[in-house]
């Protein structure tokens, strides 16, 4: 009998294997590539919220445990993930560049936010008031992560590609079974997937669509990213990921025109030199209305959990809330009150 099964291969399920590997404990994959935010997203670890400059949730909590943990990932697949990206937050007013500089000053921003405006030198971008500068981050290939961690899964036979079908699934008090795989666990991290979850539909998972384009601009010649009204993020040989849009209503990974017009309008309101499109993806974000993960063990099953709700911070927050659950169930450390699933209870009594 296996330790855990795990449902899904985004962000959140390729982080629990790990820490289950790294635990020493014995797991299989469900996966059947439907959910593709993981896949698309643009990959960056940012402990700032640049609308508002703020510090986002548990910010330097999640970079202690993510950045040491993409480090072992890439010793142990051989690949690069992290590549160190500066972040230049442009300023739309005046009013924006007094903010920042106000924003220097509170607890936990002042070791994140540099003090020094910078000016602009790249004839390409229009930003007359200059930058901020996010200090401490970087881009994961999210792409490279989930191909590289599929493989080896794959090698070691452990992961299936299958849907998960719920009416095949045995609960007993001591294990559970599917597909003839009995499993002391059972673990759902497969984002928006989740919404369809008989034994967590209860929870107030929302979906949120982004949209993202690749372009190559062979003038641009930009190291940094730069966020504005939208991001470009330099992927190397001269192509950039520009992102993202957010949308409520549609719930399918389909591309629209409508967010490509809506990306390329605010690209080219500061971008000025010529570019071309080799690539528009879209995913559904697995978001939650508090804005706080969904994570902890079912109200009745005490062998089901989730790890879910991680929103567009997947990068930062799944190392972080992996470690969480795993020692929620193992150790019996109690999970954090604000992403602790608990929180929705009483939605469970009414359902």
């Amino acid at each position: 009998m296996l330790d855990y099964l795990i449902v899904g291969l985004g962000l959140a399920g390729i982080s629990f294997c790990e820490t289950l590997e790294q635990n020493g404990k014995t797991f299989k994959v469900l996966n059947d590539d439907s959910q593709q935010a993981s896949a698309v997203a643009g990959g960056l670890y940012n402990p700032v919220i640049l609308k508002r400059f703020t510090l986002a949730w548990k910010a330097h909590e999640q970079l202690g445990v993510a950045l040491p943990f993409y480090r072992a990932l890439e010793k142990k697949l051989g690949v690069t993930l992290d590549h160190k990206l500066r972040v230049l937050r442009r300023f739309a007013s005046i009013e924006e560049q007094n903010l920042w500089f106000e924003a220097t000053d509170k607890p936990g921003l002042q070791s994140l936010l540099s003090t020094t405006l910078l000016s602009n030198t790249n004839p390409c971008i229009k930003a007359p008031l200059g930058y901020g500068e996010v200090l401490g981050t970087g881009r994961i290939d999210t792409p490279l992560l989930l191909k590289a961690y599929s493989q080896y899964l794959t090698e070691k036979h452990l992961l299936l590609r299958s849907t998960f079908h719920y009416n095949e699934l045995r609960i007993e008090d001591s294990c559970l079974s599917f597909m003839g795989i009995k499993a002391k666990y059972l673990v759902f991290a497969n984002g928006f997937g989740s919404q369809n979850n008989p034994y967590f539909s209860y929870l107030p998972l929302n979906g949120t669509k982004g949209e993202l384009l690749t372009i190559k601009a062979p003038l641009l010649n930009e190291g940094h990213v730069i966020k504005s009204s939208v991001f470009i993020i330099p992927l190397g040989d001269q192509t950039y990921r520009v992102g993202a849009t957010y949308a409520w209503k549609d719930k399918t990974n389909d591309p629209t025109p409508e967010a490509r017009s809506e990306l390329l309008d605010k690209l080219t309101s500061f971008m000025t030199c010529d570019f071309e499109i080799i690539r528009h993806v879209a995913g559904i974000r697995p978001t939650v209305a508090d804005r706080r993960p969904l994570v902890g063990k079912h109200p009745v099953h005490a062998n089901i959990f989730i790890l879910n709700g991680f929103g567009s911070r997947g990068v930062m927050i799944a190392p972080y809330a992996s470690g969480v659950l795993y020692d929620c169930i193992e150790k019996g450390i109690a999970l954090p009150a604000e992403m602790d699933i608990a929180r929705f209870e009483k939605r469970h009594k009414k359902a």
